[in-house]
């Protein structure tokens, strides 16, 4: 018998994931994510901070500020957010 692997997985789209602290929470369903990445200058090859802010979805209204969560890109839910909450990894202390 030979197994099939019909994985919704494998036919759908690799979504962005993303980890980062939450920087704001004042919108209604929304939070304002600061995502910090490392990278290399071209030339000089220092490595140095980069951070972009994003506005993802928090349906339930449960993130503060401080927090460390996980987002996913998600399709157009208004003119900029464009990211989902999927879980909250850290509560701020």
């Amino acid at each position: 018998m030979a197994e099939e692997t019909t994985s919704t997985e494998t036919t759908a789209t690799r979504r962005k994931v993303r980890v980062g602290k939450v920087v704001s929470n004042k919108a209604d369903k929304t939070i304002v994510v600061s995502i910090e990445r490392q990278v290399a200058h071209p030339l000089y090859r220092k490595y140095f901070k980069q951070t972009t802010k994003v506005m993802a979805h928090d349906e339930k209204n449960e993130c503060n500020i401080g927090d460390v969560v996980k987002v996913i890109e998600h399709r157009p839910l208004s003119a900029r957010k464009r990211w989902a909450l999927v879980e909250i990894i850290e509560r701020a202390q």
